[in-house]
């Protein structure tokens, strides 16, 4: 299960008992929210693209979406989102628990500026009901992350 290998991945950071999860669903920015009870815009979502053959995440603030002429700009390539099967298969989480802790080797995560307006944020934690509240700084440090991007309006 994904969530066992995310805690399995930030007991390495010796967070794992800071995992929350909930009895109803986090699988959407607003689920999540009302199950956190915070702005939605706090939640750090999760996005999964194809870049030249290879999945890439993306982790925006809740209430971006993400802009094109951006993507392109940045990336070099049209956004294309990854199918729910595509998902779980190249990243190793199911859809509605995507996240950057414990996934598939050489996937790369980038951030975007959107969630450098927070103190925290909450991204999910491999499942549909999880999730974990982290500073900008640890999101960096346990994400892994490849480069902070601007990629949403």
């Amino acid at each position: 299960m994904s969530i066992e290998r995310v805690k399995e991945y930030l007991r390495g950071y010796g967070i794992e008992n800071r995992i929350q999860e909930f009895e109803v669903s986090s699988a959407t920015v607003e689920l999540a929210a009302a199950a956190l009870h915070c702005e939605p815009e706090r939640i750090a979502k999760t996005l999964s693209f194809e870049v030249g053959g290879e999945a890439i995440l993306i982790v925006a603030a809740g209430d971006r979406k993400i802009d094109n002429p951006k993507y392109k700009a940045q990336f070099a390539t049209k956004a294309k989102m990854l199918s729910p099967n595509e998902v779980e298969e190249k990243v190793g989480h199911a859809v509605g628990g995507v996240c950057p802790f414990g996934i598939v080797d050489g996937v790369r995560v980038y951030l975007d500026e959107s969630l450098k307006r927070f103190e925290t944020v909450f991204p999910a934690c491999g499942s549909a009901n999880s999730a974990i509240e982290l500073t900008i700084p640890e999101l960096e440090q346990y994400s892994g992350f490849t480069a902070w991007v601007d990629v949403c309006k």
